[in-house]
């Protein structure tokens, strides 16, 4: 099996597929300061929850935008499961284009989420994952990545709200019952909800016009079926986008290794 890990900037995500498909899949709160003993163990920990052993974890595959954990995963995928992990990086050979003016500033996170996206939906394609910050994706029908939008994310967001007002009350996220509130609270949910709403539609819509045919837009993230449910761009959201790429990653090194091995040597 594979057990597959996207680290992101609030939360890590971990899955574990059995062939291409997810077995069972955790959310933690990323801590930028674990070690591979923490790690592991609770890695470790989730897997016997589920019914699952170390021993049945094969492979690891890894994407993260938290440059200091890198050590510490690598370092528990070595030590608790006995492999060398795939590690996403800005130079992994995924076969598709990047079309940015310098290509390795592309976080592993939205090269992981592209791919993915491409090959489950085709193109074109618009991809908007609600993490950290909200970041939106451009495919082109024929699979190169064409650029995209970095926005603050909807968490961090609302937090620098609620510390710089200091008579705000912190509300839960969840649809407002009406746009117009009739309390603090509705109105602070209908602004934080609605806001962010008209935020995604707005830059899709425009990114659309520099398609040459109408985008299909997948939403991934923590946030995704919040705002996708009063979206009017959003088609389709898919949770466990990321970690759909880096499964499809892994096979695909797996089969270049596979093809590699049976060329004859000479």
């Amino acid at each position: 099996m594979l057990l597959a890990v996207d680290v992101g900037n609030t939360n890590i995500m971990i899955g574990v597929f059995n062939d291409q498909k997810v077995v069972t899949c955790w959310r933690l709160a990323t801590d930028w300061n674990s070690t591979e003993d923490e790690l592991g163990i609770t890695v470790k920990s989730l897997l016997h929850h589920s019914r699952l052993s170390s021993r049945d974890i094969t492979a690891v595959a890894i994407s993260s935008v938290v440059p200091p954990l890198m050590y510490s995963l690598e370092r528990m995928a070595e030590k608790y499961f006995s492999v060398k992990p795939l590690v996403i990086r800005p130079d992994t050979q995924t076969g598709m284009k990047i079309l940015l003016d310098n290509p390795s500033e592309l976080g592993a996170d939205r090269m992981v989420n592209a791919l993915a996206g491409y090959t489950l939906y085709g193109g074109p394609l618009i991809i908007v994952d609600f993490g950290t910050a909200t970041t939106f994706c451009a495919i082109s029908k024929e699979g190169h990545y064409m650029g995209g939008a970095i926005a603050p994310g909807l968490g961090i967001s609302v937090e620098a709200l609620f510390e710089k007002a200091a008579k705000l009350p912190r509300v839960e996220l969840i649809r407002p019952p009406a746009v117009i509130g009739k309390s603090t609270i509705a109105s602070l949910q209908s602004g934080i909800v609605y806001g962010f709403v008209g935020q995604v539609d707005g830059i899709v819509r425009r990114m659309a016009k520099e398609f040459s045919a109408p985008p299909l837009v997948v939403a991934t993230g923590g946030f995704a079926s919040l705002i996708a449910q009063e979206s009017e761009t959003i088609a389709r959201v898919n949770p466990l986008l990321t970690l759909e790429g880096l499964q499809i990653i892994y096979r695909q090194q797996q089969e270049k290794t596979r093809l590699s091995n049976k060329i004859p040597k000479r």
